[in-house]
């Protein structure tokens, strides 16, 4: 499974901001079951390790190429690579070489969130099928190309949230479709995890010699490096990460407008919330609530974000309830839901495996069908979840409650809020206006 690439000079040209001379990369044709589907993944460093192992364990894929910009880590994780799997991949320090290869079919970006966006773009205008990594963008204009970028070149992206491959999941929204809870009118998001201090690192630093630290960059404003953000703490600071709604929360998100059978944003947005625990580097929020109202689908969302020690409710510490006007429903993880009468009484419940390896199943069916219509968490979804926290993120950050136009995309005659519906690239790594 080849397809044609734009040479070097039309790449770099697409990665400045401009498109891709003479439209997208050939849709390939349908492929045959013993045809070997060749991925690459971008970020080797945490849920790269799930990308590998959901690729490996998939058949007929062949994890051919791993990339990341800290030399190091990308040295280790192809040698444990080696001695799992038999054979060494090749391995990519720029992600750009990875775009430009002719022996790579797709592409799965798990990377730090305000690369996703943008990686996406680039693959689909270099004619690779994409898995993406929650969330699927860093802000809610990227979200809006990353759609369009899929659209236009006739791209398969699939989001990284697994729990729409569950089959007790999706029994449960079939549940919720068919009344079995009465009319749902309001759906809760959950994410109460142990998120320590980070405490304080001292900044500026120096860039370790093994970190291409322009490369991971990226897209933001260029920042002095500090330990504060690599590897794994960027999550907490605005311009690389979106706090933990944005980060185990999209699970979430996706699950409350999924369950709601709600395709748009929302109407008006309230949030609060604060850091109360720990003096310590993060930027964002340690605890977070928000609400968002959907007046004309008469549907509310709200979203509670929690640290530290606490209780569960309804069982569930990370996942969603459902409330209808004859019981609710319980989404407990990424694989189990119980539901209850108004009574109180038990009702129909289900757990089943774990759904990840049936997540990268269902990517690689619609690539080799070339049929984005069967993917469990399309392009469009990844969008809408992403952006329910982006949302939240924003009326927190302006500490005021918001009207938003869901067919605009826009916050009405309040440029403060619109202002932060994007952010300022750092050339080349330009998400363009124009895909």
């Amino acid at each position: 499974m080849t397809e044609p690439n734009p040479n070097r000079r039309t790449f770099l040209a697409a990665a400045a901001g401009t498109t891709l001379a003479g439209g997208a990369a050939a849709t390939v044709a349908s492929m045959g079951p013993n045809d070997t589907v060749r991925a690459a993944v971008l970020g080797v460093n945490g849920r790269g390790s799930t990308h590998i192992d959901g690729f490996m364990g998939t058949k007929g894929v062949k994890v051919a190429v791993l990339c990341d910009p800290d030399s190091r880590v990308l040295a280790g994780k192809a040698k444990a690579f080696e001695s799992r799997y038999g054979y060494a991949p090749e391995t990519e320090t720029d992600l750009r070489k990875v775009f430009e290869r002719k022996d790579v079919d797709v592409v799965s970006v798990a990377t730090p969130n305000h690369w996703h966006s943008l990686a996406t773009i680039w693959a689909c205008q270099a004619g690779k099928d994409v898995y993406v990594e929650k969330p699927g963008s860093h802000n809610l204009f990227e979200g809006r190309k990353m759609v369009e970028a899929a659209k236009k070149y006739a791209r398969v992206v699939q989001h990284g949230v697994q729990l729409r491959s569950s089959e007790a999941v999706r029994e449960a929204v079939d549940h919720l479709r068919s009344g079995l809870i009465g009319q749902v009118y309001l759906a809760r998001g959950l994410v109460f995890r142990n998120r320590p201090s980070i405490g304080h690192a001292k900044d500026p630093d120096t860039a370790p010699k093994e970190l291409n630290w322009d490369v991971w960059q990226g897209p933001a404003q260029e920042r002095a490096f500090s330990k504060r953000y690599v590897h794994y703490n960027w999550h907490w600071h605005w311009e690389y990460g979106n706090g933990d709604v944005g980060n185990q929360g999209v699970h979430e998100t996706d699950m409350c407008l999924w369950g709601l059978g709600l395709e748009s944003l929302p109407s008006e947005i309230v949030a609060m919330g604060g850091k109360f625990l720990f003096d310590d580097d993060k930027e964002t929020p340690e605890v977070l609530s928000s609400s968002y109202l959907f007046p004309a689908q008469k549907k509310m969302i709200e979203f509670e974000v929690r640290p530290w020690a606490t209780n569960t409710e309804g069982g569930a510490g990370v996942g969603n309830i459902f409330y209808g006007s004859e019981g609710y429903l319980v989404i407990k993880g990424y694989n189990h839901y119980e539901s209850f009468g108004k009574d109180g009484r038990p009702g129909p419940k289900r757990t089943d495996g774990d759904p990840v390896a049936k997540h990268f199943a269902n990517f690689i069916d619609a690539v080799r069908g070339r049929d984005a219509s069967i993917l469990h968490a399309p392009v469009e979804t990844a969008h809408t979840s992403s952006g329910l926290a982006h949302l939240g993120n924003i009326a927190y950050r302006l500490g005021r409650k918001l009207k938003f136009d869901p067919s605009s995309e826009t916050f009405p005659g309040d440029n403060e809020a619109n202002a932060m519906l994007t952010r300022q690239y750092r050339k080349p790594y330009v998400v363009p206006e124009k895909v």
